[in-house]
């Protein structure tokens, strides 16, 4: 199976479940897997025919920033489902951290796989 990856997106939202959450920007980091044929796209040198990373990152960014939402749950769900819907992948998995929500541990997070 081909895979297109980003490693690494990092969002400023405002997410949370207490009220001192809801005032402030956190950052998110992102990992994503996403299926994808790349074969057509490498065979003629065509960017019409690759899932475009800048343009799926961009879209996230603003899914994620556009309300506040508390759970990091949520944001794996809108984003697995973003992907599988809009941009039309077969299988996602979803990796969403939250540095320092933890003073003992460097980030928490929680990771999915969804599919079509």
């Amino acid at each position: 199976m081909d895979k297109v990856l980003i490693t690494g997106l990092q969002v400023d939202t405002v997410i949370g479940i207490y009220d001192w959450e809801k005032q402030l920007h956190q950052t998110l980091v992102l990992d994503l897997e996403m299926a994808w044929d790349n074969r057509a796209a490498a065979e003629h040198d065509d960017y019409q025919r690759a899932l475009c990373y800048e343009t799926v990152s961009k879209r996230l960014v603003q899914l994620i920033t556009e309300k506040p939402i508390e759970l990091i749950e949520t944001v794996a769900e809108r984003v697995a489902s973003c992907l599988l819907e809009e941009f039309l992948v077969p299988w996602v998995k979803v990796r969403v951290m939250k540095p320092g929500a933890v003073a003992a541990a460097q980030a928490v997070g929680v990771e999915i796989e969804r599919s079509r």
